[in-house]
């Protein structure tokens, strides 16, 4: 007979964090043991292809365990695929799509977020109103997701990341969603339904480094712009013909100035070196532009799958074929 009882998903990515795992597996399971005790737990790890210990202690984890699952990877796909790969995995009647293995986003907001998914709401977001981190890092971060928010068609909450709990509705509308370069916490909010968010405080990682580093994050940031906002091409379009109106307007004036016998220099060699340094400059820019169109394009063509797995721990299916739910 089937369970009546809720399945709850948590996706945790990982990569070399043997320090802290551990205590990861052991945070979600004393939740689930002591503050939703009549839900079940699907915890889903995905490694990265770890060279450390990582992968060991989740396997000796999982054998006394198998509400712990894990996915292997071939090698190192980068953070956004390896973390959605597990989230089509994922089988819960919700599903929480990101908890870090390093806790920063704590995992004590989970019944919290399954509270207010009980009260009827599809998406319940966590928004990082204060972060433990580096000026310098924290203010590119808040920049960054208010031009994002002010730039993509999407109705994107600044300060919200990927620590989502999301009903099984909306994840089955993430699984249609075809896209070579999955930027999952604006799935979420482009798939619709109703949601709310909940403040709370980002925290600093106990273990280690991070292993995003700014160039990761570059790509990741401007891979979000790309993948949901025509606003780049749009920019370029109008600042060319804003440039080449200006370019006009200054030939009519030397023309005018000629005439009037205010220029006697035979040659305005400055002027000429400056404006074809300038224009370009924003010729290389604007093509640059469209060359991410057309980079992010050539990988949606391409139809590669989003990740090689090498191996599945305690999933029932041993194919690890994740069901095609795209029309």
């Amino acid at each position: 007979m089937k369970s009546t009882r809720k399945k709850i998903s948590i996706v945790t990515p990982c990569f070399n964090e043997e320090a802290g795992i551990a205590e990861c597996v052991a945070a979600v399971a004393d939740i689930f043991r002591n503050e939703l005790p009549d839900y079940d737990l699907e915890h889903i790890f995905c490694d990265n292809a770890s060279t450390d210990r990582t992968l060991s202690i989740l396997k000796e984890l999982a054998r006394a365990n198998r509400s712990i699952k894990i996915i292997v990877n071939s090698r190192n796909f980068g953070i956004l695929k390896n973390t959605y790969n597990g989230v089509l995995h994922a089988s819960g009647d919700a599903v929480v799509l990101f908890l870090p293995a390093d806790l920063q986003d704590p995992p004590a907001l989970i019944p919290q977020f399954v509270k207010l998914w009980e009260q009827g709401y599809e998406i319940v977001y966590g928004l990082r109103s204060e972060r433990d981190e580096d000026f310098l890092v924290r203010t590119a971060r808040k920049l960054y997701y208010r031009l994002l928010s002010k730039l993509t068609y999407v109705e994107y909450p600044p300060d919200a990341g990927d620590f989502q709990l999301v009903d099984r509705k909306v994840h089955d509308a993430m699984r249609r969603i075809d896209d070579a370069q999955p930027f999952m916490r604006m799935m979420t909010f482009e798939s619709g339904f109703r949601s709310i968010g909940v403040k709370y405080r980002w925290l600093a990682r106990k273990h280690g480094k991070s292993h995003n580093r700014w160039s990761h994050m570059f790509e990741q940031g401007l891979n979000g712009i790309i993948s949901f906002s025509g606003a780049p091409v749009r920019v370029a379009l109008i600042a060319g013909l804003l440039i080449s109106l200006l370019s006009i307007l200054y030939a009519i004036g030397v023309v005018v100035f000629v005439l009037l016998g205010r220029i006697h220099s035979p040659a305005g060699i400055p002027t000429l070196i400056a404006a074809l340094f300038f224009f370009g400059g924003v010729q290389i820019f604007f093509v640059g532009i469209l060359g991410e169109y057309i980079l992010a394009i050539y990988n949606q063509v391409r139809r590669r799958p989003l990740v090689v797995e090498r191996e599945l721990v305690n999933f029932d299916d041993p194919t690890g074929d994740v069901p095609n739910d795209k029309p």
